[in-house]
């Protein structure tokens, strides 16, 4: 036990001396104008360098994301079916789904669900 602090104590010591010494050999300047507005071979930019984007849109990915995570949560339930107690299975599996419902319910109650508000 007492090897395994003193390890974690020795990377923990590690990366942060490597931390301090990565931001003082850097050379980034964060408070120079040049560097921060767009490049545009000298001339004054034509437009915005940021374009707005669709909140909702971001916000339509999240759930996909999330969608994605529960599929792969869900699939390793199939092939354990027959490997342990069926009911624990079932009250896990349950319980899974559930919450899964809730996060559904509540995505459908704030109106994420629809694309034009």
């Amino acid at each position: 036990m007492i090897t395994l602090f003193m390890m974690s104590i020795i990377a923990i010591f590690f990366s942060n001396l490597f931390m301090l010494i990565s931001f003082t050999i850097s050379k980034k300047s964060f408070l120079d104008r040049e560097k921060c507005s767009p490049f545009e071979c000298g001339f004054d930019p034509m437009n915005l360098a940021r374009i707005p984007f669709s909140l909702h849109f971001f916000l339509i990915t999240m759930i996909f994301l999330i969608f994605d995570v529960e599929i792969i949560l869900i699939l390793p339930m199939i092939p354990t079916f027959k490997l342990v107690n069926l009911l624990i299975w079932y009250k896990t599996s349950f319980f899974f789904i559930i919450i899964l419902l809730i996060g559904l319910y509540h995505e459908w109650n704030q109106n994420m669900l629809n694309w034009i508000n």
